[in-house]
């Protein structure tokens, strides 16, 4: 222990001392409008004129060529608003691509915008691009845009904020002017000067190719375009932080009507439930670069469903947060130990995990903003008694401050959830990233949690989880990403996410990358060798283990994917239940599969991306295989979906298990203010189809009318008894909120 203590001591002081290193290319300060922009597309305006361009450079397929289309960029700012213009001139004006108008819809089109690190913390960002249909496309960017799974993006689109964008098309190419207050971005002035971070690209659909300024190689990795760790450095003059006041409040009405199982479990018994409420929002600006949200009788009616999955785990699935009131500036309160693991999971609150009904949310409030070099976070929720759970408190506090160089950060977070029955759940957690030098990342995380009816000791390692993480983020020559961590048996993060417990793992992966030369049909390929090793802290021995070489690519045409054999361990202690008929028995297996993926070009109107998953399963057989698909009739109507095949066997058992799952999605945008989707899923392992149906309309930012239908489906009504009814619940609510600006 002595051993691990020293060596964990030189490695923090040889960071200290020799890491320090500056980063940013010269500071380029932003010049300044002084007579009004009319927001048309044009970029006619005699201020525009005096603007000096920043230059774009081709970022992909061809790292560093001129690119194939002439842009002309402008960045300026007065009092109030950060302006961007885009020229984007286009030799084939008939083949410029634009699919949807709907607000946040990654599709088939052309792309242009900006991502701003308003705090230039080289971490956060915030993004704010367009389409040649005019479409508004903000997100929050987190973690440097450092993703810890292939099907984790860097950025979150359920955020939204006010701000304005107008394009114009003609026979030279389309053109956008991008109106963002600086009320929506939040940042810190020092004596009236501030300083950001930036970055400008441009996405050419049909020809798969980016443009980006500053000159950021794709070496970085996959998505090195939205990085804020590599954005330009600019400087803003006589620019002063504001503090907005929004006052959003909203009424709520509708019907709902479910089926019950009576207490005798005899029948089902229809509940109607007329709804008629209300609820209120505040954005507050406390300071320029603090920012405090408070909700009162807190409703999430109008957010999207959830994807329906089939579980092949014996571990718990991960739904991302889509609920906005948690997603602003949401990565101040990430805390990870690896893939979906983490001390802080918002889903927690509102949403009870048992039965995945939504429960009732009092109100709360919430803070976040940076003072000095201090990221500071606070969140207070009270939800309402719900089945199986008393009225809760839900609490967290998150503290992070920059050290060493630009890229380096300690923290500390506190959560607490304080049940209105005596039951309570605190923890505490310690956290760092550290850029040791040049792309290589050590993370080093700890935490403790404390319960009711439990020992409580403090440092012990059993109600304790911590975590070393050493990474090279790059997609050039050699990689990897190699960390262990340990959970105890009593660690239980209340108001975390934790797939498994009282484990020790190693993993995760080496890799080597090849950029080629711009005569290869290949933008990108990688071979790597996955793994990891999960010992029960019981009886050291392995609980579970995979492992397996891969490659992965991606074309200059679009096309992308990966293949990969691997070899699984699985130790069962106890039965493994897939379903009520189907299970495996306790037991040691090893066994084999293959998995795939590939994607066709995004540029196209129809695209597909197929995935496959095939071999032993324990003591059977598995394969699974499913594809993703996206097809754009025009820029009003887009379909959309997901099918998925699974098939499972335990011949000596005489067991098997067949189940799809298939998602469609219908989206109509009328204009860039009014849009309709369903969205039916069909879930073959539980024989259920829920449809979600929804109309907004959206005259401004803030200014929202849904009107949304839910219903649940039976198909096989008589697989128990009693039996199902056909319909287990239906609803309908309409949801409108208006927001009052109080300057």
């Amino acid at each position: 222990m002595r051993c691990k203590f020293v060596l964990f001591t030189v490695t923090f002081f040889w960071i200290l001392c020799g890491s320090v290193y500056s980063f940013q290319a010269e500071r380029i300060v932003l010049q300044r409008i002084q007579g009004p922009i009319t927001l048309d597309g044009r970029v006619d305006e005699p201020d525009w004129k005096g603007i000096i361009p920043f230059p774009l450079i081709q970022h992909a397929p061809n790292f560093g060529e001129e690119p194939s289309e002439k842009s002309v960029v402008l960045i300026a700012h007065d009092d109030e608003f950060l302006y961007l213009a885009g020229k984007l001139y286009d030799s084939e004006p008939s083949k410029i691509m634009g699919a949807t108008k709907q607000r946040d819809t990654t599709s088939v089109s052309d792309f242009f915008g900006i991502v701003i690190d308003c705090f230039c913390d080289k971490e956060n960002g915030l993004a704010f691009f367009t389409t040649p249909t005019g479409l508004r496309w903000d997100a929050t960017i987190a973690n440097d845009g450092v993703t810890e799974g292939n099907d984790e993006l860097p950025y979150s689109l359920s955020w939204d904020t006010f701000w304005d964008v107008a394009v114009r098309r003609n026979g030279e190419g389309w053109f956008a002017e991008f109106r963002i207050p600086f009320s929506s971005l939040r940042f810190q002035d020092v004596d009236g000067r501030v300083t950001m971070g930036v970055i400008v690209w441009r996405w050419i659909a049909r020809k798969n190719e980016v443009h980006v300024f500053p000159a950021i190689s794709p070496d970085s990795g996959a998505w090195s375009m939205v990085k804020p760790s590599l954005a330009q450095e600019v400087a803003m003059e006589d620019v002063y932080g504001q503090k907005p006041l929004y006052i959003s409040p909203y009424v709520l009405g509708g019907h709902g009507l479910a089926n019950e199982l009576n207490d005798e479990e005899t029948s089902y018994l229809r509940e109607d439930d007329p709804v008629i409420e209300g609820g209120l929002d505040i954005k507050y600006g406390i300071t320029s670069n603090f920012t405090a949200d408070i909700t009162v009788n807190t409703d999430f009616a109008q957010v999207e469903a959830d994807d329906v999955q089939v579980n092949l785990t014996r571990f718990s699935l991960f739904f991302p947060e889509k609920r906005r009131f948690f997603l602003e500036r949401a990565s101040t309160f990430e805390f990870r130990f690896g893939g979906p693991n983490r001390l802080f999971y918002s889903r927690r609150i509102g949403i009870n995990e048992d039965t995945d009904d939504m429960v009732r949310i009092y109100g709360g409030a919430r803070i976040v903003g940076r003072v000095g070099g201090w990221d500071l976070g606070f969140l207070n929720m009270q939800t309402a008694k719900a089945e199986g759970l008393p009225s809760e408190n839900f609490g967290v506090l998150r503290i992070r401050h920059r050290v060493f160089n630009p890229f380096s950060y300690v923290g500390g977070m506190v959560t607490s959830r304080i049940g209105m029955d005596g039951t309570y759940n605190v923890a505490y957690g310690l956290d760092g990233i550290f850029r040791v030098f040049g792309d290589d990342y050590l993370s080093v995380s700890w935490a403790q949690t404390f319960e009711n009816d439990a020992v409580n000791k403090f440092l012990s390692l059993e109600p304790a989880k911590f975590r070393f993480n050493w990474e090279r983020r790059t997609l050039k020559g050699v990689g990897y990403n190699l960390g262990v961590s340990r959970a105890g048996k009593d660690y239980d993060p209340g108001m975390g996410f934790e797939m498994r417990e009282d484990y020790t793992r190693f993993g995760n992966r080496l890799f080597y990358s090849w950029i080629p030369s711009s005569a290869s049909f290949l933008r990108f390929h990688q071979v790597y060798l996955d793994g990891f090793l999960l010992l029960r802290n019981s009886d050291k021995r392995p609980e579970s283990a995979d492992f397996g070489p891969g490659w992965m690519f991606e074309s200059n045409s679009g096309y992308g994917g990966y293949i990969q054999p691997k070899l699984y361990v699985e130790n069962l202690t106890e039965t493994f239940e897939l379903t009520d008929y189907v299970g495996v028995p306790p037991g040691e297996y090893t066994f084999c599969g293959l998995e795939g993926f590939l994607n066709t070009p995004m540029g196209r109107v129809f695209s597909v991306m197929p995935n496959f998953k095939l071999g032993s399963f324990y003591d059977g057989w598995r394969v699974s295989a499913g594809a993703f698909y996206f097809l754009n009739l025009s820029s009003t109507w887009q379909l959309s979906g997901f099918y998925e095949f699974n098939s499972v066997e335990f011949p000596d058992r005489d067991q098997e298990f067949t189940a799809h799952i298939a998602r469609f999605k219908i989206l109509a945008t009328f204009t860039t203010r009014l849009s309709a989707s369903a969205f039916i899923q069909y879930n073959g392992a539980e024989d259920v189809v829920v449809a979600n149906v929804r109309f907004r309309y959206n005259p401004r930012e803030g200014n929202d009318l849904y009107i949304v239908y839910n219903h649940g489906l039976n198909t096989n009504r008589f697989r128990e008894r009693p039996h199902r009814p056909f319909t287990e619940n239906r609803a309908i609510m309409v949801k409108y909120t208006y927001t009052f600006n109080v300057k």
